[in-house]
């Protein structure tokens, strides 16, 4: 596998009923990242958002590292929003 990601359509009673999409779990195999693999595949998520009408499609990442949100700002995302999580187990060490 060269890279994966889940898209999960959200139900939603506000915006009229539209629901919004959910990326996770972007993963890119490190031997191809730079090769727009990952591009291509979040592109196709968020095309397959609208298709079923989302109103808009968010993801949130846990990596501090300034690649990874370059990558996400250049597939079209923007860091608008503040995340905030509970877990039921620890969090895994980085």
């Amino acid at each position: 596998m060269i890279c994966s990601c889940a898209l999960a359509i959200i139900p939603n009673l506000t915006r009229s009923g539209r629901p919004y999409g959910l990326v996770e779990n972007v993963i890119t195999h490190p031997d191809h990242r730079g090769a727009g693999y990952g591009g291509r595949m979040l592109s196709h998520a968020v095309e397959h958002a609208w298709q079923h009408d989302c109103y808009k499609v968010m993801l949130l990442t846990g990596s501090k590292r300034p690649q990874t949100h370059a990558f996400y700002q250049r597939a079209g995302f923007e860091a608008s929003k503040t995340g905030y999580q509970i877990r039921r187990i620890a969090p895994r060490p980085e």
